[in-house]
């Protein structure tokens, strides 16, 4: 165990001018817009606000689930849950998911690290998004297979989540052992709105949200412009730009919808550092061993939502990626004079979409609920790469890959309303991938299939009104990179390697209750178990995730959420985690960063007066960094607060993030790594520092 003081740097706070293209944007997204409702006509010359209008606040949080809902896990969550949420990056939009941890250990391009029941999921491993029906989580990605970076949502249009935990969902495919969440944008606003964010570490942001009515349908138009430095002694300079479209009504005779983003993103990162520079002086805390590190990423995607009757909904979507990353995180011990820094490079065009039917029936007095679907997917992966580079410049390959991945996948579930008060649901899923792989070593080349049958059992149970009982046991996978499906030598060395399963199976049971006594008050405790054929683990010399052997998990959640009143409401999401390797020896079985304790508190406010107050606090709990269980990470306990103001025509707001400046750390590693200076490697904790206190100011006007 270690705690370290280290006086963190500071900076003048740095206000934003605005670029030729923000300000062209700015002025494209503020166009006049069709008069909606919310905004009553005024006569020519009356400059007076429109009037105001009473608003009813809706919880998604509050829901009503019992008689819905399969498990004491599921849930939805408005925009009204987390709009007034202050949030450090969009990464911890996923929070909202009771006992969810999002963290970063580089920079703010990247996919975000993700904890969930004790698992440390990597960048998405075991956990999915699903964005308006489009899978969000990349496979046989150059940085991780499962790579989740949701950099390209804009948090403001999103309308609710939906999320699932365990592996009970026949809806629910790759990478949802532990979880999966599904993000829906609003079909329109009431109010055409342009938003300006400015805070300290150079943090500027500018939003515009609009939504045009016409004969046939609505079109939502949305547009973010981002950059900061944050408080690192190398700025992260990003530059970060998202466009969205969305058309809701007729197409081609049939209700849908057509969904189109645009996102383009660079950076700098300042990766974990060593403590050891740290404590002996010649890095602070805040500082980099390599100043070159960062990278750039790009997705383009069109997504179409077509109701082809009132039983069956089709998906379609389109795809196209770009990230080059650069990384460096064991400085000079593999290579003592170019150092160990990499690319990773990724570029792919993805293709997909899914046909889902439901209906109901009457079968001998019972109703029945079946619904039948399918996916697939297919990813044209032209080139997956791995370089040695020094200050981004390439010196020899590593791996330079292309892979053609496909699979098409088979689901069914069948609910059946036994009673009033009972409900069982049966389902079954069926996984089938084909790939195909070019490598620059013939001998990892290759092609294969690999096949999945899953099992999925639901039981829900009301005993007496506002309590419903859940029992619940599925299987579910992960995909691991079809590149080790086919390898045979190490591209490095040469030497014979074993290939991995390209499909690893995951166990899951959880029983649980839902409590809603009345509106306004939801509570759920669920005990859950789960065992993995196979764990991912970060491996600090390489850079990247390998897999473990077999794990089983067992832990406790509770979630709550009270609407005290009309305008104040309470949630707390406590979970205790449970983690160990299967075949492991008895004291050597702990499960590196498998966090035992998570809570998530907060308390919001919104007044009909118009003041609108959150203070939430996020602790994360210690965790084991080996299998001994001899080195461990400290756990961090961080508090936001977030104040705002609303008139018809403007709102202003103040965020405090890290309020009480609190010194801790994003994410923690153990292993070994050689500075430039050192003759032989040294094991060491490997560090990235929560931010330190930040604000960011708000100004929206409304039109």
């Amino acid at each position: 165990m270690h705690r370290i003081n280290v006086k963190k740097n500071s900076r003048r706070p740095q206000f934003p001018r605005l670029s030729p293209l923000a300000a062209a944007l700015a002025t494209a997204i503020a166009l006049p817009a069709p008069m909606t409702l919310a905004q009553a006509p005024q006569a020519e010359g009356d400059n007076t606000d429109p009037p105001i209008f009473e608003s009813i606040i809706v919880w998604g949080r509050g829901t009503e689930m019992l008689g819905t809902a399969d498990s004491g896990s599921q849930g939805i969550v408005g925009n009204a849950d987390f709009s007034t949420r202050p949030m450090m990056r969009v990464g911890e939009l996923v929070e909202v998911v009771p006992g969810m941890i999002a963290t970063q250990h580089s920079g703010p391009g990247k996919a975000n690290q993700y904890f969930l029941r004790g698992m440390n999921l990597d960048h998405g491993s075991d956990f999915t998004g699903i964005f308006e029906g489009m899978p969000i989580n990349f496979r046989s990605h150059a940085h991780a297979s499962g790579y989740l970076d949701i950099n390209f949502l804009i948090p403001e249009i999103i309308e609710t989540v939906e999320f699932h935990k365990g592996t009970y969902y026949a809806e629910n495919g790759d990478f949802s052992a532990a979880g999966a969440a599904r993000f829906k944008t609003y079909d329109r606003v009431e109010r055409n709105y342009i938003e300006t964010i400015v805070g300290n570490f150079n943090h500027r942001r500018l939003v515009g949200v609009g939504s045009v009515d016409s004969a046939d349908g609505t079109t939502l138009l949305a547009a973010e412009l981002e950059r900061r430095d944050g408080p690192w002694d190398l700025p992260q300079d990003v530059q970060k730009t998202n466009l969205f479209a969305k058309y809701t009504g007729t197409l081609f005779g049939l209700d849908g919808q057509l969904v189109f983003t645009g996102y383009d993103n660079e950076w700098n990162s300042t990766d974990q550092i060593p403590l050891r520079e740290v404590l002996n002086g010649n890095l602070g805390l805040f500082g980099a061993v390599d100043d070159t590190l960062g990278g750039n990423s790009s997705r383009y995607s069109a997504i179409a939502n077509i109701e082809i009757s009132a039983e069956t909904d089709l998906n379609l979507y389109a795809s196209t990626y770009n990230m080059q990353l650069y990384g460096n995180p064991t400085y000079f011990l593999n290579d003592t004079v170019n150092g160990d820094q990499i690319e990773q490079y990724d570029d792919r065009n993805i293709y997909g979409g899914s046909w889902v039917h439901n209906r109901n029936y009457m079968w001998k007095g019972k109703v029945v609920n079946p619904t039948v679907g399918i996916d697939f997917r297919y990813d044209d992966i032209g080139q997956v790469a791995l370089f040695n580079t020094r200050e981004r410049q390439r010196l020899t390959t590593v791996r330079n890959d292309s892979v053609e991945e496909f699979s098409v996948s088979l689901y069914g579930d069948t609910e059946i309303l036994w009673s009033d008060s009972f409900r069982t649901k049966f389902g079954l899923r069926g996984e089938f991938y084909d790939w195909d792989v070019t490598a620059r070593r013939p001998q990892n080349s290759g092609s294969g299939s690999d096949s999945i049958v899953m099992p999925k059992f639901s039981a829900a149970w009301v005993p007496i009104d506002g309590l419903e009982l859940y029992g619940n046991y599925g299987h579910g996978f992960h995909s691991n990179d079809v590149r080790g499906a086919e390898i045979t030598v190490d591209p490095v060395t040469g030497d014979p390697v074993d290939a991995v399963s390209t499909l690893v199976r995951a166990k899951g049971s959880e029983i649980g209750a839902r409590w809603e006594p009345y509106d306004g008050i939801n509570v759920t405790l669920v005990h859950f178990w789960m065992d993995l054929e196979s764990e991912l683990l970060f491996v600090g010399d390489a850079g990247t995730s390998e897999p473990k052997g077999p794990t089983k998990r067992r832990g406790v959640e509770l979630s709550a959420f009270w609407e005290i009143n009309d305008w104040l409401v309470l949630d707390v999401a406590l979970t205790k985690n449970h983690a160990r390797f299967i075949d492991a020896p008895s004291g050597f079985d702990h499960v590196p960063d498998a966090h035992e304790t998570t809570a998530n508190i907060g308390i919001t406010a919104v007044h009909p007066s118009g003041l609108v107050g959150s203070f939430r606090m996020r602790h994360f709990g210690d965790a084991p960094l080996e299998e001994s269980d001899s080195v461990q990470k400290d756990g961090t306990t961080l508090f936001n607060l977030g104040l705002a103001y609303a008139t018809p025509r403007w709102d202003f707001g103040l965020d405090v993030l890290n309020v009480f400046d609190t010194d801790g750390n994003d994410i923690e590693f153990w292993f070994e790594s050689q500075l430039q200076n050192e003759t032989a490697p040294v094991e060491d904790f490997h560090f990235h520092p929560v931010e330190s206190r930040a604000y960011r100011a708000t100004v929206k006007y409304k039109f």
